[in-house]
């Protein structure tokens, strides 16, 4: 199998391309945009088969497809900023690019697996259903909106119903080979730093009347298991679709910050700190994914709980400055 990787040197990206490797898939074309980033690390120690930078990827795709007749596409690239303010930056990466791709992958019939986001849902008054009305969501930020508008796309072009299509809405992932996300790495990572340079974690104050301070709650889920998810459609027969990704449990930062404190052996020690203005109006208080659309094509695998992946992350990478 020959599998295109868009987004391969970054987090998600970097740890997929060692899961296909575990699957003895070295023949990956990596498409991303490293230039003088520390993201190269992240393909050290990794098999792929060549390194095509985004911007001249598609002026090398038909020479690269041309009479191949088993090829998939795996699209994890993206501007994953939720604090992002250009629009036609985000416009042109997560909209114009997804579409310019999925054109060329589905004219041959390839499979396509892609990157949504629990962003999609917005506040998550109407739940975090997979199978929704998409017309109903109102995403909170330009991140959460551009890629709403590509699922709104793959919907009308039929994507879904007629071709080997999978929008996989990931929800809060943490893990190894995030480092080079600086501000948009998980509160995982940027907790540990803050407990290992002054021995306590910040979390902010909530700004629901209904909800105590560091009680905010999200889907959080391990890279790994991420990974096992793509990994699940890329090698399975499986009906195109959107499918949430995220364990189907809601837990709190607090607890984040408790599994943090447990890893390092260390005494807890949280300080509720102000919620930036920036933040307030498009802060998801509560997310979880509801997972029976990927129970329902026969996922069983089991998730990693935060208390786990917490600690593997702490005690296997993050200690020891380890790459996945």
């Amino acid at each position: 199998m020959k599998v295109i990787l868009t987004g391969g040197a970054g987090f998600i990206g970097s740890c997929m391309l060692k899961k296909l490797n575990e699957l003895g898939i070295d023949d990956v074309i990596i498409v991303d945009d490293i230039k003088d980033s520390v993201k190269w690390k992240n393909l050290v120690g990794k098999r792929f088969s060549s390194y095509i930078q985004k911007d001249e990827f598609f002026e090398n795709m038909e020479s690269l497809l041309d009479g191949e007749k088993e090829f998939s596409v795996i699209h994890l690239g993206a501007c994953s900023s939720t604090v992002e303010n250009d629009f036609d930056y985000l416009w042109k990466n997560n909209v114009e690019f997804s579409k310019k791709l999925a054109y060329n992958t589905f004219k041959r019939r390839f499979k396509f697996i892609y990157a949504s986001s629990a962003a999609t849902y917005g506040d998550g008054k109407q739940g975090f259903f997979d199978n929704c009305d998409l017309n109903s969501l109102k995403p909170l930020n330009k991140y959460g909106y551009s890629k709403h508008l590509f699922d709104l796309y793959a919907k009308k072009e039929g994507y879904f119903k007629n071709y080997p299509c999978y929008g996989l809405k990931f929800f809060n992932v943490y893990g190894p080979n995030e480092y080079h996300k600086e501000g948009m790495a998980s509160m995982a990572f940027h907790g540990f730093n803050q407990i290992m340079s002054t021995g306590k974690l910040k979390l902010f104050k909530s700004t629901a009347p209904s909800i105590l301070d560091g009680e905010q709650k999200r889907d959080f889920v391990y890279v790994e298991d991420v990974c096992e998810v793509i990994a699940f459609f890329l090698l399975g027969d499986i009906k195109g679709g959107l499918y949430n990704v995220g364990t189907g449990e809601a837990r709190s930062f607090n607890e984040l910050a408790a599994a943090l404190f447990n890893a390092l052996n260390k005494e807890r020690r949280i300080e509720y700190v102000d919620m930036p203005k920036l933040l307030e109006k498009q802060y998801q208080n509560y997310t979880v994914a509801d997972i029976s659309s990927l129970k329902k094509v026969g996922y069983t695998r089991q998730f990693t709980s935060i208390d786990e992946g917490v600690k593997k992350y702490v005690q296997n990478y993050l200690l020891r400055g380890e790459n996945f």
